[in-house]
């Protein structure tokens, strides 16, 4: 058993199509011990290029992303990964595929702990029912988990304070990670990536990771998100 908090990161990628090398240094600075990834690679060897990333990045790859929208995990050697699931979300016709990816994994604490990486919608309609449709499966007792767990919700939600997805996830699971802008990585303006987690979670303050800028800008077109919490 340890008191040690658990690092949960968010990180739009896209794709892989920027520098991976500078996106994997930047996971490597960070550190986490579970990383939410939004915007995989999902088509040409798509497994392996998330494989490889993981490998740079120091983690390993939770696997099996097909139909997640590209959203999925890596874990750090320092937690136990449990089990994990991903799943399609219905979008219009013409609509980018969407899902979202879930893992239980246990910390040094030997508290389990769910975390879901999430990638909503262009469309605030979408947006919403996509957010229904995942607090359901966090809750869902077909997930094996017969008491309530503690949770961590994490993405990209292309949406502001003001949405209505926002803030349905918000009445569940208070907002935890800082409040800075992420997006646009060069200069930021928008707050859209983001980390909930339930009150039974405690953000735990931590010293300032000193990420360098020109990887920042080279890696992906969004900036990455982080929180410490103790379970």
């Amino acid at each position: 058993m340890s008191d040690r908090p658990v690092r949960v990161a968010s990180y739009n990628v896209r794709g892989f199509r920027d520098d991976r090398t500078a996106a994997a240094r930047i996971v490597r600075t960070i550190d986490p011990d579970v990383l939410c990834l939004q915007e995989a690679p999902r088509w040409l060897r798509a497994a392996s290029r998330i494989r490889r990333f993981a490998a740079e990045c120091g983690m390993r790859w939770v696997g099996g992303h097909r139909g997640s929208g590209g959203t999925t995990m890596l874990v750090s050697g320092r937690v136990v990964l449990d089990r994990s699931w991903h799943q399609r979300l219905p979008v219009a016709v013409l609509q980018p595929p969407r899902g979202y990816a879930i893992a239980r994994v246990i910390p040094p604490s030997g508290t389990p702990l769910l975390v879901a990486s999430v990638h909503l919608s262009l469309h605030a309609g979408e947006r919403h029912a996509h957010s229904l449709r995942i607090l359901r499966a966090l809750v869902d007792p077909e997930s094996g988990d017969p008491e309530p767990v503690r949770t961590v919700v994490a993405g990209d939600l292309n949406e502001f304070e003001s949405g209505l997805a926002w803030r349905l996830l918000a009445s569940r699971l208070p907002l935890v990670s800082p409040r800075v802008p992420t997006f646009p990585a060069r200069r930021p303006r928008a707050m859209i990536d983001v980390v909930f987690a339930t009150p039974d979670l405690r953000v735990v303050p931590t010293d300032p990771v000193p990420l360098d800028e020109d990887d920042i800008v080279a890696a992906s077109d969004h900036r990455p998100v982080w929180v410490d919490l103790l379970a």
